[in-house]
C-alpha cells in the first residue's frame, strides 16, 4: 500500500510538469523553448512576463482551491461542502463589493484584506447554521450553503445595479487567468503560508471533523482548530476570488477524487490533494485557451462544465456504493 501511495505522488507530479510544459507553448504570441534554452531575448520576455506567471497561478489556484475544499469537507464531515457551496466565494465578492464603494482607488492588497473579513464572517455564519441544524444530511448541507450564498450574492447584485457597479462586480464572477502577467498575479504567494499550516494543522483537522465531544476528550481545543481551518479557508478564498475571480468545483471534486483512493486522513490526502487540484485547474485552462483559438473561454465556464459532469458521476458512484 506504501509503494502505491508514493507512485501516486509521482504520477501526480510528473502529469503535473508535463501540462505545465504544455501549458507554457500555448498562445498566441509566438514562443519557443528551444529560443528560451538558447537565451533569445524575445523568448525570455515572453516567458517572464507572461508564460510563466500564467503557469504559477494556475497551479497556486489549483493547490489553494482543492485545499481549501479538503479542509472545509474535513472539519465539517461532509463530502459536498466547499468554498462554492457553503457561501465563501459569495461573501468574498461581497466584500469587495465594499472595497469597491468605501474605496474606489483602494489597492488589492486593501480589497483582499476587506474581502478576507466579509468571508471569515460569512463562513462564520454558515457554520452557526450547520450547528443548528439538527438533521445532518450530506446534501441539505450544501444545499443550505447554496442557498446562503445566493442570497449573499443577490444582495451583491442589487447593491451593485444601486451604485451603478454592476459590471465591475460581474468581472469577479468569471474567474479567468487572461489578464495574468508579472507584477498582478503575486498576491497569490500570500496564500504559500497557510497552505503550509493547513499541513501542519491537518492531523489536528482530521480528529476535529471526528466531532466537538470526541476531540475535547482527545484534549484538542475543537474551537480553535476549528477557528485556523475557517482563517485558512477565508484567506485562500479571499486571495483567489481578488486575484483571478470564482473557480467552481474545484475545492468540491477534487478531495472527493483522492479520497476514494486515499481515505479520508488528512495528513496522507493533503499532498495528493494539492496535486490533483493544480492538474485540474492546469488542465482546464489549457481547455479554455485551446477550444476557440486563438480567442479565450473563462475558466469558470470550462470548470462548470466538466466540474458538473465529474461531480455527476462522483454523486452516482456513492449512490451505487450504498445499494
Amino acid at each position: 500500500m506504501k509503494r502505491f501511495k508514493i507512485n501516486l505522488n509521482l504520477i501526480l507530479l510528473i502529469t503535473l510538469i508535463i501540462l505545465a510544459i504544455i501549458s507554457i507553448n500555448i498562445g498566441v504570441e509566438q514562443f519557443s523553448i528551444i529560443g528560451l534554452i538558447k537565451n533569445e531575448s524575445h523568448d525570455i520576455n515572453i516567458f517572464m512576463k507572461s508564460r510563466l506567471p500564467r503557469v504559477l497561478s494556475t497551479v497556486i489556484v489549483g493547490i489553494s482551491l482543492s485545499i481549501a475544499g479538503l479542509i472545509m469537507q474535513t472539519i465539517t464531515s461532509n463530502k459536498f461542502v466547499s468554498p462554492s457551496t457553503a457561501g465563501t466565494m459569495d461573501f468574498a465578492k461581497l466584500g469587495i463589493l465594499f472595497a469597491i464603494l468605501f474605496g474606489a482607488s483602494a489597492s488589492m492588497l486593501t480589497k483582499t484584506i476587506i474581502s478576507f473579513v466579509v468571508a471569515i464572517s460569512g463562513t462564520m455564519i454558515f457554520m452557526l447554521i450547520l450547528k443548528k441544524v439538527k438533521i445532518k444530511n450530506a446534501v441539505l448541507i450544501p444545499l443550505l450553503g447554496l442557498m446562503l450564498g445566493n442570497v449573499v450574492s443577490s444582495i451583491s447584485t442589487f447593491i451593485a445595479y444601486r451604485y451603478d457597479l454592476i459590471q465591475n462586480i460581474n468581472s469577479w464572477l468569471m474567474g479567468s487567468f487572461t489578464l495574468v502577467t508579472k507584477g498582478n498575479y503575486e498576491l497569490l504567494y500570500i496564500g504559500i503560508p497557510f497552505m503550509i499550516l493547513a499541513y501542519l494543522y491537518a492531523n489536528k483537522f482530521t480528529i476535529a471533523g471526528m466531532g466537538e465531544d470526541f476531540s475535547t476528550s482527545l484534549g484538542l481545543n475543537h474551537k480553535i482548530v476549528v477557528m485556523v481551518g475557517l482563517v485558512i479557508v477565508a484567506v485562500i478564498t479571499a486571495l483567489v476570488v481578488v486575484t483571478i475571480g470564482t473557480i467552481p468545483f474545484v475545492g468540491l471534486i477534487v478531495p472527493n477524487i483522492i479520497s476514494l483512493y486515499r481515505g479520508d486522513n488528512l495528513k496522507k490526502t493533503l499532498p495528493a490533494t494539492a496535486m490533483f487540484g493544480a492538474i485540474f485547474v492546469v488542465l482546464g485552462d489549457i481547455l479554455s485557451r485551446v477550444i476557440i483559438f486563438p480567442y479565450e473561454l473563462s475558466i469558470s465556464v470550462v470548470m462548470s462544465v466538466v466540474g458538473s459532469f465529474i461531480f455527476l458521476i462522483i454523486i452516482f458512484r456513492k449512490k451505487a456504493k450504498m445499494k
